[in-house]
């Protein structure tokens, strides 16, 4: 069934800010479901490989910088014209502005690679997390998805999956099973929500 004949109930926005695995993960999920789809993804990296992805499952990549960003209103008028039910931050490294907070409230949300409230904050993304977790002999670790406010990693927890540590943990076999998990959760956690009355 075409789009132009497909009538979808609900709109996700993405950002992203790195590779964008989770980003095509999600939009390979809700490809052709009928109840929501990935309309537009948007990077702060104009090389960023995630923009590549998207435009090969033909969704509209679209790239911006700094000053776009927090001196103009330009991304808020964009995602106002395209009035998102959910905007999903995945792999996105910068602070939101508050401008966009206030016009979506309850419709902003982020994966983060840890169990918050530990390993969050500034510069608390990918490979640093992990390497944070390991050196301090964590006995557990996992995902954390949560409502994005004007502080790093600090809004109201969604959904938390832990899983233990082995003794033979390396970085590598660590980020593989965080990659795992937000794969498997995160677009059953979005599906979940753009249910939920908050979005409505």
């Amino acid at each position: 069934m075409s789009l132009s004949n497909r009538i979808i109930s609900k709109k996700i926005v993405v950002f992203a800010s790195g590779s964008g695995s989770n980003a095509e993960n999600i939009i390979r999920y809700f490809k052709d479901s009928g109840t929501a789809e990935v309309v537009l993804v948007l990077s702060n990296k104009r090389s960023a490989p995630v923009l590549e992805r998207a435009h090969k499952l033909n969704i509209t990549p679209l790239h911006f910088d700094r000053d776009a960003f927090y001196n103009t209103n330009d991304i808020l008028h964009i995602l106002e014209d395209t009035n998102p039910d959910l905007i999903v931050l995945a792999g996105f490294l910068w602070l939101f502005p508050s401008s966009i907070l206030k016009k979506f409230p309850n419709k902003v949300i982020n994966l983060h690679p840890a169990l918050l409230p530990k390993y969050g904050g500034k510069g608390m993304f990918g490979s640093n997390v992990h390497q944070a977790v390991l050196e301090n002999d964590e006995k557990e670790t996992g995902i954390t998805i949560h409502y994005v406010n004007e502080n790093y990693d600090d809004g109201q927890i969604i959904f938390q999956k832990a899983f233990p540590l082995s003794t033979t943990e390396t970085l590598i076999s660590l980020t593989k099973k965080i990659h795992e998990l937000e794969h498997k959760h995160f677009p059953k956690v979005i599906e979940n929500l753009l249910k939920s009355p908050k979005v409505d």
